[in-house]
């Protein structure tokens, strides 16, 4: 199994971006040490709090991979957004424990 770190380490980078914009909203102030936001769908996004032990599994470093060669690094939402349906992500995410 190869974790591949650059991905990770682009992830931590977008996360502290988005949390270090100076704004203190409710939505970011809900999420507990360890977890973080990501914001999934195709039309309406909707907000998931998962743990980050997610950083780690190839699955979603390949969605990781998809979020920055769509987005970039500008997440104006506070948080991740995956390029993906719901019910993908949910099913990953449910597969591999984050919820």
């Amino acid at each position: 199994m190869v974790i591949r770190m650059p991905r990770i380490i682009q992830a931590r980078k977008i996360l502290k971006r988005s949390l270090s914009n100076g704004s203190t909203t409710p939505a970011s102030m809900d999420i507990p040490k360890g977890y973080f936001a990501i914001y999934v769908g195709e039309q309406e996004k909707k907000r998931f709090v998962v743990s980050v032990s997610l950083f780690s599994e190839p699955t979603f470093q390949e969605l990781l991979h998809q979020a920055e060669e769509e987005f970039g690094y500008n997440h104006p939402m506070g948080g991740l957004m995956i390029p993906c349906s719901e019910d993908v992500f949910t099913d990953l995410a449910s597969r591999l424990g984050a919820f």
